[in-house]
This record gives C-alpha cells, sequence and structure tokens, in this order.
C-alpha cells in the first residue's frame, strides 16, 4: 500500500514544498519542510496534526522552499525533535545557514502566536486577550538552530541506508532510502524508497544539465548524465512523484554557456553607465553557481585591456554568507568534476610557488573580487560611497533574499529604485505566496512580462541582443518587518500564555511519551509476577488508558495532570516529590516505578551510539554548539589552538568593528577578508542601534512607497528541469504511477496530458498521473488483480516455505476447483472422513490472495474456490500444458484482502 499527500506545493504559485508518503504497516514519511515568504504559520496546521504519527523525516535541498520550516517545528511542535530526518551533508550547513540568516533577517520568520490561542485567555484579560495580536513567538538561538541541525543525520548519495524509526512509529520493515544527485542545488537529493515491492522515486526539483559549480542529476549512466539509459535503481518505479515547475519553459539555445553569457553582458551595459546592477538570491544554495560565475568573469576581465568590469565593483550581501562560503570551500567533492579539477591545479601551482614571492591564484571559493558584506551599516555606507569623479560608482550587487520580502535585498531596492541607470536582474520566476499579495519580486516579475513602459534593446559585442523592460515611474509598495516591544495589557497576556504554554510543554515531555513508555517497562515487568489478580491487572490498564487519555487531552487543550492522576510517576515525573502513600494501593503502585530501559538492537546486535565514539575535536564543536566550551576555555593553563580568542586573555587587542569579541567564524572571515582586499571604511561601519528588540515582542509592518525608475531584465538561473528533459526521462524512467506536484495549475496540467499521451502511445496499460491538490490523498499503490481462494488441506500440508530477503516464498502446483457456497470441497484423497474434514476445513484451509497483473480481474462473490493438489494420473499433462503463473499469496483477514503485485511486474 502506498499513499501520497501534498501538504503544500501542489497546483498552486507557491513553491513551498511539503509531502506526506504512508506505507504499508503505517509507515509515514514527511519529505521537506518547506515554507514560503509568508512564513504563515496556519499552512502548518495540517503537518502539526501529523507529528505524532511520523515515522521519519527526509530532506532534499537546502533552500525556503524545502527546509525554511524545520525550525520552527522544532521549537514549536512537541515530539518533532524525535523523529530521524535524513539528508545530505551539504544540505544540513547550507540549511543551517540559511536558517541563521533568515532568523536573523526578518522577524516574521518567528511567526505569531495563533489568535485561538489568546482567546483561551480571555477570562483573565477579557478586553485586551481579544484584541491583542502578531505578538511574536520566541525566536531560535544561533545555538538551537546548530543543535536542531546537528540532529540530521547525514547520508551519502548511492548508499542504501536502512534508518531508524520514531519512538511512536510502526516498525518500518526492512524500509531502505537511498539518496541520488539532483542537481540544481549542492546537496540536492532524489529519495529513492524501497519498501516491500514498493519501489518509490521522489524527485522534485532536478536539473539534468550540468552547470559550472553543480553536476547533473544522477538519472542516466554516469554522474555527469552521459548514459542512455537510466540506472537500474531508479527505473521502473511502481511510483515517480516529480515537480512539474518548469514543464511549459523551453530550453534556451546555447545552453549554459548562452546564460553565463547573457548574463554578464547585461551586467557590463548596465555599470559602463555608470548604473548599480542589483541580483536578489537566495543565501545559501543557488548563491554558489552566481558567485562562482561572476568572480571568474572578473578574473577573465582584469586579465583583458579593454575589461568593462574593471570600473565596477562585485558585493555578496547577507546575515551568514561567510558561513555559506566557508561549507562550500569544505564541500568540493560534492560539486563538479571541473571544479574538483580546478582545486586541484590551484593546490598543484601552491606547491610549486612554495617559497617564491609570486602572489598565487584563489582555489574555486577563494575570492578575490567578490566581496562579503553582512552588516546593515555597511550596505548603508556602501549606498553613499563615490567614485574618484565624485559619482556614485558602478557596483554589482548579490543580495539575499530572492522574493525580496526581507534580507538586505529589501534595503537595496528602496535605495536604487529612483535612478534609471539601475538594474534589477530577476535569475527565477518568483513564487506567489498569498494571491492577494504578491511578493516585491513577484510584482517586478509581472512589470516585465508586461513591458508596459517600453524596452531597451541593446546590441552586444557578439551580435546578440539584449531586452530590458523600464520601470515607468510605477509605484512601488515595499513592506518591511520590525518588532516592537510589549507593554502593558499586552505584555501581561503574553506572559500568561507563555506560562501555559511552558507548563503543557512540560506535562507532555515529562509524562508524555515518557511515561508511556515507562508505564509499558513497568507493565512488562509486573506482567511476569503472578501475585496480581486479574482485576488488579485490569484495573491498572484502565488506570493507565485514563493517563494517556488525559495526556492526549492536555495535547489539544490546555490541561494539566494533577498528581493523583500520575500515581507513583509522580516520584519520577515531578520534581520536589520525594514521596507516595503506597498504603492500600494495587498492582504497580506498591513498588517504586523503575522504568527499564531497553536495548534496542537490529540485525547486527545492539546498536552504537555515535556520541560515544566522537573525536576530541568534534565533542568540542559539539559543546562549543551548546555553549559549554567557554568555560573550558576560560581555565588557566588550557592549551588554546592559533588564532583563538579568550575573554580573560590580557592584552588581546583584536575585537570586532561593534568592540565585541570575535567568533571563531568571525575570525575566518576576518582572515580571509584581510587577505582578500584591503581595511576601508565599510569595514568600520558600525550599526547605528541594535538589530533586534530583545524580550516579548510583536510584530509590526511598515509600508513605503517608492517610484520605480530602474530598469528590468530576466536570465534564468533557476537551473531546474524543462519541458525537453521531462518529455525525455519521463518515458526512460518508465513509472507505474505517475504523480505531480510541486507546479501551478497551468504547468502540472499541460504536463500531466503529456505524460498521459507519452506513456500509453506504444499500446501497452496507459499509466495513471495523478494531479493532487493540497491536502488530498491519492493512493498510488500497484495494479493488481485479485481473487481469494481457499487452499486444500493436503496442498497446505506439502507447502515448504523458504525464506528470500525478508520474504517467504514457495512455489505451488495446484488445480483450482470451483465450489458452491456451503458445499463442501471434492475429496481430497484422504482417509479422513467426510464429517470429520467437513468439521476441521474452517480451521484447516486457508483463504488467500492470489495477485496476478495478466488476468483480468478479481472473482467476487460469497462462494469462494478452493486450490488443490493435482492428481498423480495428471501430473505429467499439467507440466506440459500448464504455464507459469507467478503470484503472491497472503493470508486473509476478514472481508478486506490485501492485494499484492506480481513478481514480474518487480523483478
Amino acid at each position: 500500500m502506498f499513499t501520497f499527500c501534498p501538504l503544500q506545493g501542489a497546483l498552486s504559485e507557491s513553491t513551498a514544498s511539503q509531502s506526506l508518503l504512508e506505507l504499508d504497516g503505517g509507515v509515514k514519511l514527511l519529505v521537506d519542510v518547506g515554507w514560503d515568504e509568508s512564513f504563515d504559520v496556519h499552512k502548518l496546521d495540517e503537518l502539526e496534526k501529523q507529528v505524532p504519527t511520523l515515522s521519519l523525516i527526509l530532506l532534499t535541498h537546502a533552500t525556503v522552499s524545502h527546509l525554511a520550516a524545520y525550525v520552527h517545528c522544532c521549537k514549536n511542535f512537541p515530539l518533532f525533535t524525535r523523529i530521524p530526518a535524513y539528508a545530505t551533508r551539504p544540505v544540513i550547513d547550507l540549511g543551517r545557514s540559511l536558517a541563521q540568516d533568515l532568523y536573523s533577517s526578518t522577524p516574521a520568520a518567528s511567526t505569531t502566536v495563533s489568535e485561538s490561542s489568546l482567546s483561551e485567555l480571555a477570562y483573565a484579560y477579557s478586553q485586551t486577550a481579544t484584541t491583542a495580536s502578531n505578538l511574536l513567538l520566541q525566536s531560535p538561538t544561533s545555538d538551537e538552530i546548530a543543535r536542531y541541525f546537528s540532529l540530521i543525520q547525514p547520508l551519502k548519495y548511492s548508499q542504501p541506508h536502512q534508518p531508524l524509526p520514531s519512538p511512536f512509529s510502526p516498525p518500518l520493515n526492512g524500509l531502505t532510502i537511498t539518496a541520488y544527485n539532483a542537481g540544481h542545488t549542492l546537496g540536492g537529493t532524489i529519495w529513492h524508497i524501497q519498501h516491500g515491492l514498493e519501489s518509490i522515486v521522489y524527485a522534485v526539483d532536478w536539473n539534468q544539465a550540468r552547470e559550472n559549480v553543480l553536476a547533473g542529476a544522477a538519472w542516466l549512466d554516469g554522474a555527469a548524465g552521459g548514459g542512455a539509459e537510466v540506472i537500474e535503481q531508479l527505473r521502473k518505479p511502481t511510483a515517480l512523484i516529480c515537480s512539474s515547475r518548469g514543464a511549459q519553459r523551453s530550453a534556451q539555445a546555447g545552453g549554459r554557456v548562452k546564460r553565463d553569457e547573457s548574463l554578464i553582458e547585461m551586467i557590463k551595459a548596465s555599470v559602463s553607465k555608470g548604473g548599480t546592477v542589483l541580483i536578489p538570491v537566495d543565501s545559501s544554495a543557488r548563491v554558489l553557481e552566481m558567485a562562482y560565475l561572476l568572480e571568474h568573469a572578473w578574473r577573465v576581465d582584469a586579465t583583458s585591456k579593454d575589461g568593462t568590469l574593471k570600473s565596477a565593483k562585485l558585493y555578496l550581501a547577507g546575515r551568514n554568507m561567510s558561513s555559506t562560503m566557508r561549507y562550500a570551500r569544505s564541500m568540493l567533492e560534492w560539486m563538479d568534476n571541473n571544479i574538483v579539477v580546478e582545486f586541484e591545479a590551484f593546490a598543484e601551482g601552491q606547491r610549486r610557488l612554495n617559497g617564491a614571492t609570486d602572489k598565487k591564484e584563489g582555489g574555486p571559493f577563494d575570492f578575490k573580487y567578490l566581496r562579503l558584506l553582512e552588516r546593515r551599516a555597511q550596505i548603508s555606507k556602501l549606498l553613499y560611497r563615490v567614485n574618484e569623479r565624485g559619482e556614485p560608482e558602478a557596483r554589482v550587487i548579490l543580495a539575499s533574499d530572492a522574493s525580496m520580502e526581507w534580507g538586505f535585498s529589501n534595503d537595496l531596492i528602496k535605495a536604487l529604485a529612483s535612478d534609471t541607470k539601475n538594474m534589477v536582474i530577476l535569475t527565477d520566476r518568483p513564487t506567489m505566496a498569498k494571491d492577494d499579495a504578491p511578493s516585491i519580486a513577484r510584482t517586478i516579475w509581472e512589470w516585465w512580462k508586461e513591458r508596459r513602459d517600453g524596452v531597451s534593446v541593446e546590441q552586444t559585442t557578439g551580435g546578440e541582443q539584449l531586452e530590458t523592460v523600464y520601470g515607468g515611474g510605477r509605484e512601488l509598495s515595499i513592506r518591511q518587518a520590525a518588532r516592537q516591544p510589549l507593554e502593558g495589557d499586552e505584555l501581561a497576556v503574553y506572559q500568561q500564555w507563555l506560562a501555559t504554554q511552558r507548563q503543557l510543554q512540560a506535562t507532555q515531555h515529562a509524562g508524555g511519551a515518557a511515561a508511556l513508555e515507562a508505564s509499558a517497562d513497568v507493565d512488562d515487568a509486573s506482567s511476569d509476577s503472578s501475585s496480581d489478580s486479574e482485576d488488579e491487572d485490569g484495573e491498572q490498564q484502565g488506570k493507565a488508558l485514563t493517563v494517556s487519555a488525559t495526556l492526549g487531552q492536555a495535547s489539544r487543550k490546555n490541561v494539566v495532570l494533577k498528581d493523583e492522576d500520575l500515581g507513583i510517576n509522580v516520584l519520577i515525573k515531578k520534581k520536589g516529590v520525594f514521596d507516595f502513600d503506597s498504603r492500600g494501593k494495587k498492582g504497580r503502585e506498591r513498588s517504586f516505578p523503575i522504568p527499564i530501559r531497553r536495548r534496542r538492537t537490529d540485525d547486527f546486535g545492539e546498536l552504537i551510539r555515535p556520541e560515544d565514539y566522537l573525536r576530541a575535536e568534534e565533542k568540542d564543536e559539539e559543546n562549543a554548539e551548546s555553549g559549554h566550551l567557554a568555560a573550558e576555555d576560560d581555565k588557566l593553563g588550557k592549551k588554546r589552538k592559533w588564532g583563538d580568542f579568550t575573554k580573560n586573555t590580557p592584552g588581546n587587542k583584536r575585537r570586532g568593528p561593534t568592540g565585541k569579541m570575535p567568533t571563531e567564524d568571525e575570525a575566518d572571515e576576518a582572515a580571509n577578508a584581510s587577505e582578500a582586499h584591503e581595511l576601508d571604511e565599510l569595514d568600520a561601519a558600525e550599526d547605528a542601534e541594535p538589530e533586534e528588540v530583545a524580550g516579548p515582542s510583536k510584530l509590526v509592518y511598515t509600508s513605503e512607497t517608492v517610484v520605480a525608475n530602474f530598469r528590468i531584465a530576466f536570465v534564468d538561473f533557476s537551473g531546474l528541469h524543462d519541458k525537453r528533459s521531462l518529455d525525455m526521462l519521463i518515458p526512460l524512467i518508465q513509472p507505474r504511477k505517475l504523480i505531480l506536484v510541486g507546479g501551478n495549475r497551468d504547468e502540472t496540467l499541460a504536463l500531466a496530458a503529456d505524460c498521459r499521451a507519452a506513456l500509453g502511445k506504444d499500446g501497452d496499460k496507459a499509466v495513471d498521473v495523478f494531479t493532487p491538490k493540497v491536502g488530498a490523498w491519492v493512493d498510488a499503490s500497484v495494479d493488481t488483480n485479485a481473487w481469494v481462494v481457499k487452499l486444500a488441506d493436503p496442498l497446505v500440508k506439502k507447502l515448504k516455505w523458504q525464506n528470500v530477503r525478508g520474504f517467504s516464498i514457495v512455489t505451488i502446483s495446484g488445480q483450482l476447483l470451483a465450489s458452491a457456497g456451503g458445499v463442501e470441497a471434492p475429496p481430497t484423497g484422504d482417509d479422513e472422513s467426510p464429517a470429520k474434514r467437513q468439521k476441521t476445513e474452517p480451521t484447516a484451509s486457508s483463504a488467500v490472495t492470489l495477485t496476478s497483473a495478466s488476468a483480468s480481474g478479481p472473482l467476487t462473490g460469497a462462494a469462494l474456490p478452493i486450490l488443490d493438489v493435482v492428481p498423480a494420473n495428471r501430473m505429467s499433462a499439467t507440466r506440459t500444458a500448464a504455464q507459469p503463473l507467478h503470484t503472491r499469496c497472503t493470508p486473509s483477514r476478514g472481508p478486506f484482502t490485501r492485494a499484492w503485485p506480481s513478481w514480474r511486474a518487480h523483478r
């Protein structure tokens, strides 16, 4: 069984990705925890309901649309951190950098308290609770973000892995997950999920073409896509879940080379006039491709005599860009082979020039011309810089975020909107989070498509024509989110709500899953005792059910468990309680509740805890993330590494521009910056006011309208599949079921029509193509035809089962005999009397389901046919005339029989 439900991003303009997969046995997989720039917490309501039933989480890309809500769920959803999560190492590290940039850039990411929760406090503050709104939740700290991402288990490409389930999940029964390269982003993943005979390929946002930094998706033989057939592991899955975004986009002539040339020519045309080019990008994944391209374009231009880019400066603005680039330098093996070759050549050149005075050229991500900006004061200082002639200097700024709703791109668009020499280059089709309030990037995108105020066409040196659209003086509304401290009754309401939530979470963590686990252990221990009567056992079972029901009620309402509800467990679940009156108690209430922790084992023995085998430096990093390293560093006599800073080191004058002691990341970035460029006024710029308000606050939006006179251009740098890739690869994959998500309605329905025509054009059975909407469940199980038969007693006695890879397999040669309702089965040749055989037949015979993909349909009716042994006089004729039929049989469980696919369909 396999059912699928998209929680976000299906048949909509939003690019947020959340999908729920339910497999046989109640195993539920959550793939991606995406969000959009609206940060609407109501879009996570359905996910919050599914948290107690999830088995594991899979993450595909380190982008806002795929994991922006991960930190929010870890902080605000109980039990979410107990669900095992899996991703590749680049997705984990770049996702951590993205989350830190997101929460430090906009308070809207923290989300607000729901009005339903505040309405419950109306009994105490009736006049304020109903009017209080936009009260912000507590933002996660950097240490909390690092801890949440450290819970994700890293995987490598093409290595099958059998994950561990969550504590509240049913057994996974041999579930195997395998990650394959998806392109599009560094560490992007195509997931192959194998469970029983279900083979599911989850491929959302992939790119088959190679890029400067990223290799193509691993669909074909060879990592670079040089083969002619799909690799065996991804071929003929029972279900293919594919994104339809970009299905109507045609491939650009010339491919990647033409795309890069168009971007560079547009930049040259703008900076030659002294204008500023703003390119909104994301802060983690796709920014690597853009930064690498522009850095090397500046290097090439510097060697030419008539270079145009020499007069322009190149900047990359983002709150946490230094961490992103530091991670990129350590992940070269995840990139395209050209990057690896370039790094090896750079390392070889360093060895040859060792000791020489010549200046060495940097590696792939050792920037010489690209400068990182991470503070708002640097952005303000940059906007007022002028050249030697007193004119605004030409510059190219890559700024986060691509939606321009938050980040430095939101600040820059206000300052650059009025000048006609400036240009905004969009590199992807922006999302539409809400129909009534499009993002800034979406508004500019609509202007570019309308071309209402004219188009400027310029001729490049290569003879190509570059088109830019005029803004035309339109009014552009820019909204910024800010924190405002709470005062008066609003502060009292927030404190009351916070106290209630803390009490509820303490109850859930102390008496929820842990209490149930402890009670289960005690129940197992007490079940061995024969002194308890059946009445006592029934009473204790009822007590446990009452506590469980109360816990479930507490999770839905603000109900706190009382001491009498906890019973003897109050000694271990409540602080400050050391005595319990056990007089007159029965069952387990008479003994101290010591929970017995079972050892978790697998097929190879007891499970190994990886934290017990960490190296010393890994333990230091883990302690540093949890905030325990500072106390050890302050001790006298402790050996420090070169470049480390401590608070009590006398004479230490190397402090940051804000007067604070630099962190390790800031020290590394300062060292890299000092090698790349000389210190100037941008490094000395200090923020005039604190970045955010400490303490309880509420979300306040301020809107400003600017006149947009800039020019608009578009170069497709999304790095996604196009119509040609989809039309070519989906027929080669040959899925039995196809589910399309991740696109708007028009392109999803158009791709579904093309796939139905392409997959069924050879006369084969038409492939089912599903286009579910958000919240709709689709049954994508394997198509089978099932018959329910009874096995005769002689046949059952001759079965010899064999275990093959966890399955019980047996070969059967028999004859199918019709049986009327209530009529006894034909004689089997045994010596038993008919009366005795009729008496034992309901228990001795087994009703099974035989499934074949080549038959016409299931048999119905009250009478079940009987599968009996073949008589000896017909055995030879049967061997020559009968055709083998590969089936799968399972015992019947009442009126609902389980149908399984044929062996021939799943070889």
